[in-house]
């Protein structure tokens, strides 16, 4: 199956360094043209001079998902540079946080409403654009296994994955009717693959240089107990590997494809058999495990960038 997106436009919302620019990158090699949104413009312009330098076309649209002029002013920039919008990805969010012990009402407000009013504005008018003119597009939101399961220390990132998964199916039902799809898809702690970010933080993920950081610092009080186990941790994802965004990049792809015109309100779960697990069992040592097939590439910037000899 030759998955091709030519001639399709896509908005990419939260296009930073890691799992944002993977997907853009994605939908831009499968032949769409990416327009890559961030908070941060000079997020959005890195992403978009990644897409380039792997031959594909992009343009930046930075802005605030929650302001709902600045999203309608993106929107209609896409629409008047490119044409149209075929495919909608629902990426930004804010990351971090703490537990509900510890988590602020300011960062617990700004959290939620990244994902709610992201999720919210951005379908409603790239919606109704596609429904307009009679696009059957593909409309996809980030879900996370922090929104299937608990986990300390992130109690408004959660909170808000919780919603976007039912935002999802009622979107969905919503859309249906003008033959625009909308689903999730759910990753848990890809491995950074993109060039600029392992230059800068380094080459890692959470199963060969595991990392505390999921949840913030919690409080000094006496009374207090341990909300993680913080000693040596045996590989948790079944298959060896949490995967890259350039994993989620294919799965997106596809599910913005005509290949999965049917599949709507519904999550695909990217992840290693994580979510899949039951509690109580451990798989065995990564290098014990077959693990999954070589990933295919999407970033050839090393390739490109390489001098001739």
């Amino acid at each position: 199956m030759e998955i091709s997106l030519e001639g399709k436009v896509a908005l990419v919302t939260g296009a930073g360094p890691n799992i944002g620019s993977g997907i853009a990158l994605a939908l831009a090699r499968y032949g769409a043209t990416v327009a890559c949104n961030d908070i941060d413009p000079a997020a959005a312009k890195a992403c978009v001079d990644r897409i380039e330098r792997n031959g594909g076309r992009a343009i930046a649209v930075p802005g605030d998902v929650t302001d709902e002029q600045q999203v309608i002013g993106y929107v209609q920039r896409v629409i008047d540079e490119l044409g149209q919008i075929d495919i909608l990805v629902n990426n930004a969010a804010l990351l971090g946080g703490k537990g509900v012990l510890d988590e602020s009402a300011e960062f617990f407000s700004r959290a939620v409403q990244v994902a709610a009013m992201g999720n919210f504005l951005n379908t409603k008018y790239v919606g109704r654009h596609m429904a307009e003119r009679g696009i059957r597009g593909s409309i996809v939101a980030i879900s996370s296994s922090n929104g299937w399961s608990g986990s300390a220390g992130v109690i408004a990132y959660a909170f808000h994955k919780g919603g976007v998964n039912n935002f999802v199916r009622a979107a969905a039902m919503d859309l249906a009717p003008y033959g625009i799809r909308v689903n999730s898809y759910t990753p848990t702690a890809p491995t950074p693959d993109n060039p600029t970010l392992i230059a800068e933080r380094g080459a890692g993920g959470v199963l060969d240089r595991p990392r505390t950081g999921i949840g913030g610092a919690t409080g000094d009080e006496e009374w207090r107990r341990p909300s993680r186990w913080t000693g040596e941790r045996p590989p948790m994802a079944p298959m060896g590997s949490t995967g890259t965004p350039t994993d989620i990049g294919h799965c997106v792809a596809w599910l913005s494809s005509d290949y999965a015109r049917l599949i709507t309100g519904c999550d695909l779960v990217v992840d290693g058999g994580a979510r899949a697990k039951n509690f109580a069992y451990f798989p065995g040592p990564a290098a014990d495990l077959a693990g999954p097939v070589p990933v295919i590439p999407l970033d050839v910037t090393g390739e490109l960038d390489r001098e001739p000899t």
